[in-house]
C-alpha cells in the first residue's frame, strides 16, 4: 500500500515482505504498453483512411504478394492493394503509424515476405510505437500523486503482465525485505 511519493519520481510502499520502491513513469508506461498491446490483439485497432492514398512501385513479384498476403495487411490495419501493373497503393492505415514511411514499411514487409515468406516487421513497427506512445502518455517525473492515484497505480502494477520492467527494460520497482532494513539500521529482530 502507498506510503508517499518521493522527489516526485518514487511511490514509496508497504507490503507483507517491507518496502517497496516504484518507479512511477516506467511503472505507469508499461501499464500503458501492455493495455495497448491487449486492444492490438483483441483487433480494436483505430485506423485510419487516406483522402489519398500512397503509392509505391511494383514488381510482377510484389503484385502477387499484395494479392497472397492481404489479409497479414488488414490484420495490420493497412489496406493495401494492386492499383495498376507497376503500382501498388495503400488506402488505409493504423491511426498509430501516421506520420510514418508507410510505402517504405510495406516494400520492406514486401521485401521480407519473398524472402521468408513470412514478415514480423508490421507487428515490430506497430509495438515500438506503442512503446512511444506509452512513454510519452505515463506520468511524469514532479507530478504529484495523492494516496488513491498511488494504490491506482500499485493495483495496474499487479495485474499487468511483465509489470517489473519498462518497456526499455528497466525496473520498475524495488523491494528491500524487513531483513534487509533490519540489517541496514542494525537493528535484531
Amino acid at each position: 500500500y502507498a506510503l508517499a511519493q518521493l522527489h516526485g519520481c518514487y511511490v514509496l510502499a508497504e507490503n507483507s515482505a517491507g518496502l517497496v520502491v516504484v518507479d512511477m513513469h516506467a511503472a505507469h508506461e508499461r501499464i500503458l504498453y501492455e493495455r495497448m498491446k491487449t486492444a492490438l490483439a483483441q483487433d480494436r485497432v483505430q485506423t485510419q483512411t487516406l483522402m489519398t492514398p500512397v503509392t509505391f512501385a511494383v514488381g510482377p513479384r510484389e503484385r502477387q504478394l499484395i494479392e497472397e498476403y492481404g489479409a497479414l495487411f488488414a490484420q495490420a490495419g493497412l489496406d493495401v492493394a494492386v492499383l495498376g501493373p507497376e503500382t501498388g497503393a495503400v488506402r488505409q492505415i493504423p491511426a498509430l503509424l501516421a506520420g510514418l514511411d508507410i510505402a517504405g514499411l510495406v516494400r520492406d514487409t514486401l521485401a521480407d515476405l519473398a524472402a521468408h515468406e513470412a514478415s514480423d516487421r508490421l507487428e515490430r513497427v506497430i509495438l515500438d510505437v506503442l512503446a512511444g506512445l506509452a512513454c510519452h502518455g505515463a506520468v511524469r517525473a514532479n507530478r504529484p500523486l495523492n494516496l488513491l492515484e498511488m494504490n491506482a497505480l500499485l493495483r495496474d502494477m499487479e495485474r499487468t503482465d511483465h509489470g517489473g520492467q519498462c518497456n526499455h527494460g528497466r525496473p520498475t520497482w524495488a523491494q528491500l525485505t524487513l531483513a534487509e532494513l533490519d540489517r541496514l539500521f542494525r537493528r535484531g529482530r
